[in-house]
């Protein structure tokens, strides 16, 4: 435990961040997986309307600091692509 006055206070400060990013970040990764489900379940057009949605959750996560920027941008570039993945039946498109 810190003793000093400033010490004390700054654990005070950090803890309340965490629970904070703990927050946001478990917010965003449900979010995520709601999105994941859309696709698994074959509803793309709900899954078109609701990348935007989840595009915002992780711009506002990485201008909050909870996650790096480059790795917000990395999801989001993960999940469009998982949209537009072409179908697995030997045709590709050239």
């Amino acid at each position: 435990m810190p003793n000093v006055k400033s010490a004390i206070k700054n654990l005070r400060q950090s803890q309340k961040r965490r629970i904070q990013n703990l927050s946001v970040k478990s917010s965003t990764k449900t979010m995520i997986k709601k999105y994941l489900q859309l696709i698994e379940a074959g509803k793309i057009e709900e899954a078109r309307d609701y990348l935007p949605v989840v595009q915002k959750q992780l711009d506002m996560a990485a201008t909050k600091k909870v996650f790096h920027k480059n790795k917000s941008s990395r999801i989001k570039s993960r999940l469009g692509k998982k949209l537009f993945v072409p179908a697995e039946d030997g045709v590709s498109e050239s």
